[in-house]
């Protein structure tokens, strides 16, 4: 949910449109090259999420006392970089835009966490450069 009707009548997200009569797996921009860029990146951003997690986990188990955590932190920026280009071309083209659905609407849950996932993956990327095995 990216954007929510503040009548509450319904919520577009990336990949649906939710009325109250149900979901449509149909946006009226699905055929838009910015859509698919901001699909590819969140999708790219979970994968490179879920690498570092596993780099990290072979890392800890595997590497000499004192190394640093730079694969896992590569790893983690990566993600980050996808995160701040899938957000940012999100916002850029639908955020405040004629695009929307409803006249009156507001950011959902998933826009803003988004951010926050933002903030948090480049602050856990820097901590894996920064931080050695003890």
């Amino acid at each position: 949910v990216w954007v929510v009707s503040d009548s509450g009548a319904g919520s577009v997200g990336l990949w649906k449109n939710c009325t109250i009569g149900g979901c449509a797996d149909t946006l009226s921009y699905a055929g838009e090259d910015a859509l698919k860029a901001v699909q590819a990146f969140t999708i790219l951003s979970i994968i490179f999420s879920v690498i570092s997690l596993v780099v990290f986990v072979f890392q800890l188990f595997t590497m000499e006392k004192g190394n640093r955590f730079f694969l896992s932190g590569a790893t983690m920026l990566v993600c980050w970089l996808c995160v701040m280009v899938g957000a940012s071309i999100y916002t850029h083209h639908y955020a405040n835009s004629s695009k929307n659905h409803y006249a009156e609407s507001h950011h959902g849950y998933s826009f803003i966490l988004t951010w926050i996932c933002f903030c948090f993956s480049f602050i856990i990327g820097i901590l894996y450069l920064v931080l050695r095995k003890k």
